[in-house]
This record gives C-alpha cells, structure tokens and sequence, in this order.
C-alpha cells in the first residue's frame, strides 16, 4: 500500500478540486495530509518537512523570473480599466466593416493585440463580453459566432508572450523565458489566422450569420479616421513594441520587459484619460450615426482636476486588482510546491518511470499520451492547476526523449511546452468547467443561454487542435524563430 501513496496523492487531488475549496489549499493540504501518511507508514521523515520553507522561499519568493507576473498583471489590468482596450474595439469595428464578419474578426484582432500586451485570461474574455457580446447582439449576430469567437480570441494570451503561463512554464522547466517567449510567437499568431479564416469564410458562405456595419457609423472625413486610429490603435501596437521589441531584440529580459510594458501602461492610461480629454480630444459613439473623431476647443483646458482625480481612483482600483490576482497566482504556487516536494519523496517520480517503462511506450507515444492526459484533465480543471501538477512529474522524462530528425535534442523541451501551452488553451474552452465560459456567462446579457456558448466553442477547440497537430508535424513553427533570433 504505502508504494502506491502517490497514485493515491493524485485520486484524492482529483476528488477534492470538484469540492469548491480554494486550489492552494487542497494542493498544500493533500500534500502535508499525504506527508504525515507517510510518516505513520514509515515512508516519509518528519525532518523533511523542514526543508520547505527554504524550497518556498529560495525557489518561489527570490525567483527573479516570477517577478515578471506581478507587472504584467498590472499592465493587462491597467489597459482595461483605462478605456484602452474599448477604444481599441471600436476602432477596429470601423476599419472593418467592409469585411465579411468585420465585427466578430474585430474582436479577434483585439484578443491577438491584448495577447500580447497581457497574459491575464479572466480580464481579456470578461472584457471583451462586456464590449462586444452586447454589441454583437444588437446587430443581429449570430450567438454562437458571436460566443465562440470571444472567448477563443481571449484565450490567446496564454499563448501569446508575454504569457503568464509560459513565465511559470520556463521556471518549472528551468529554461529560458525568452526563448519560450520566441518560440510561442508563430503558433500563436497561426491560431489567430485559423480563427480569422474560419471567420470570414463562414461569413462570406452565410452573411445573415454577422450583418455588416452601417456606413454611416463612425468617422465620416479621413481626417477624423486619422484621429481615431492614433487614439484607439496605436498606443496598444506601441506598448507591444516596447514590450516584444525589448526582449526580441535582446534588450532587455522578459522581467525587464514586463517593468517597461507596466510603465508603458501607466503612461498609456495617463494619455487616454487625462492628457486626450484635457485636450479636448473626442471619442466617437458606434451607436450615434456621423459620430467623429475631432479636437474640441471648447473643451481644451477643462476639468483637469476631475481627470486627475479620476486617473489616480483608477490607478488605485488596478492595483488592488493586481495584488489580488497575484496573490492567488502565489498561493497556488506556495500549494502545489507542497504537493509535488511531498509526491516526489513519497516515490512518485519512479512510480511513473515505472509505469511508462511497462507500458512500453516509446518517444512518440509517450507524447501523445501526455497531451491527451492533458487536454482530458482541461475539461475539468484551470491551466495552472495542469501546469503545476503534470510539469514535475513529466518533465524530466520529457527531456529524455529522443525524436530523431524530427527534433533535436536540446530542443525537446522547448517543442514540448509549446505544445503543451497550445493544448492548455483549450482548457479554457472545453466544457464542463471551461473557465472563459464562466467568465462569458457571468456577464453575457440574458438572452445568451449556456448551450449557445457551449456549441460556439466547438469549432474553435476543434482549430487549436488544427493548430496543434500543426506544431506536431512542423517542429520549426515554434523553433525556427528562436534560432534565428536567439541562436
């Protein structure tokens, strides 16, 4: 019995995720229920658990690489309460209405753009529903297209860098962020394109499915268009060129990128809720007819005080935000560094080489064994759950394989978390407990019922497959870059 206590570890985490208990506590609480087990059963000494406030503190609290999370989550926070992300929609509304599906492929060039400015999934999906769900709705779209595309486009900052989750991946995986950054580069903007393709051509098929914009909404003169794109479309592509540029072109690491793009931010939401307004600098309404773009003078000068003020409640509000997202992302870290010290002492590791060896497995299905592991355990639980669990048991063995030709050695590890990243996305699409479909519905308006959003995201698991297999058969989508960049 006391052989299999780690088979044991994983059913009972299994059991008790479903309770509704917080993730770090069950990940904290298996691990030292499972530590005193084992110490009743003579396979656990007490004195190793004095070893974990330094695995803790030395391999989480001091970690220089984990510091870049904190500041992301503050930048894709700071983007969504500044307004920036709202006048990005609407601008790209406009510049694509001429488009089969201009409002569906608006919102998917908005996920790709705050992909990559922001890996934070619950703010990205929760935001665009708010925008763009009740938007597409009034125009006739068809809800499953509409459901579907937003919560597939606001996934695709887990794989986007910079990705929280590929932070946490390079550190678990001691390798580089920033090659992992590169790396995730095409496959994740071939996801946008699958998404994109998948749009228009189902839209130019059936236009009835996603009614075009009006032409007489938004700026009417070139020089209002000029205007709105300067205010609404350039300041995020700007930010990603700080951001991305900095660590592709060898400027900066990812945690000094991270300080730039939260900096960047910072100054971002200064602009658009200060700076433009003081100025007298208008929005346009998509929902009044001739609306513009245009410089006020009447209003130059006016109401500073107010715009302060409400600028820095605003910078308040996000850092509460970000404090407590990051102390969750923590928590969990602290939880499952518990779980995965107490599975290793216990056995696990060579409980799995074990059963791999028995089961005869070679390189090839050793993988797809893992990822399908994998996408079945999404169906059920959130990706850093996923991450945390199956990297440290799966991982060394990982770095073992030898593929051949296909990939070369030193390079496994880096394939293999990007296949990994891109299987986790569909985590949160994947019914019963796809976590961007609670996000949707949490603030969907009434009329979207839960079947509607569960049949919209079936095309789009069944593309990040596509997707998938992509990185599979063509190993250079996610390692030529790195090697042209980063040698």
């Amino acid at each position: 019995m006391a052989e299999f206590l780690p088979l044991f570890m994983f059913a009972a985490l299994g059991i008790l995720l479903f309770s509704g208990f917080p993730v770090a506590f069950i990940l904290g609480g298996v691990g030292l229920g499972f530590a005193f087990i084992g110490i009743v059963l003579g396979e656990f000494q007490f004195i190793f658990l004095r070893l974990l406030p330094s695995r803790i503190f030395g391999g989480i609290m001091e970690n220089l690489i984990l510091t870049a999370i904190p500041m992301f989550i503050f930048m894709g926070t700071m983007l969504e309460r500044s307004g920036i992300a709202r006048d990005l929609l609407n601008c790209l509304q406009v510049l694509l209405r001429k488009v089969p599906g201009g409002l569906a492929l608006a919102v998917t060039l908005m996920g790709t753009i705050l992909a990559a400015t922001t890996g934070i999934i619950g703010a990205s999906v929760i935001m665009m529903s708010l925008l763009a769900l009740p938007v597409m709705i009034e125009r006739n779209y068809n809800h499953e297209l509409a459901t579907g595309t937003i919560a597939a486009s606001g996934t695709l900052g887990i794989l986007i860098p910079p990705s929280i989750m590929l932070v946490i991946m390079a550190d678990l995986l001691s390798r580089s962020v920033g090659n992992l950054f590169v790396a995730a580069v095409f496959p994740g903007l071939i996801l946008a394109s699958l998404y994109v393709a998948y749009i228009v051509i189902r839209c130019w098929i059936n236009p009835s499915l996603a009614p075009r914009l009006e032409d007489n909404i938004g700026p009417q003169t070139w020089g209002g268009t000029i205007v709105m794109v300067l205010r609404s479309f350039v300041p995020p592509v700007v930010l990603i060129a700080m951001v991305l540029g900095s660590i592709l072109g060898g400027l900066a690491t990812p945690t000094e990128a991270a300080g730039v793009g939260a900096m960047g931010a910072v100054l971002l939401g200064f602009i658009n809720l200060v700076l433009l307004p003081w100025l007298g600098v208008k929005e346009f309404a998509l929902d009044t007819p001739g609306a513009n773009v245009e410089l006020d003078d009447h209003a130059v000068g006016g109401g500073l005080r107010n715009e302060l003020r409400h600028y820095w409640q605003v910078i308040k509000g996000v850092v509460d935000a970000t404090a407590m997202t990051n102390a969750m992302i923590f928590g969990i870290f602290v939880g499952a560094t518990l779980f995965s010290y107490v599975f290793r002492r216990l056995g696990g590791d060579d409980l799995v080489i074990e059963f791999v060896n028995h089961m005869g497995f070679g390189p090839w299905g050793l993988l797809f064994l893992i990822l399908g592991i994998v996408f079945i355990l999404g169906f059920f639980f959130d990706w850093i759950e996923i991450t945390l669990i199956v990297l440290p048991v799966f991982a060394p063995i990982i770095s073992q394989l030898d593929f051949g030709d296909h990939v070369s050695k030193f390079e496994v590890t880096y394939w293999f978390a990007i296949l990994l990243a891109v299987n986790l996305q569909t985590s949160f699409l994947t019914p019963p407990f796809g976590f961007a479909l609670f996000y949707m519905k949490a603030v969907a308006p009434k009329e979207v019922k839960i079947q509607e959003i569960y049949r919209g995201i079936i095309p789009f698991v069944l593309l990040q497959l596509i997707g998938l297999a992509l990185v599979i058969t063509f190993p250079d989508i996610a390692l030529w870059l790195p090697r042209v960049l980063l040698n």
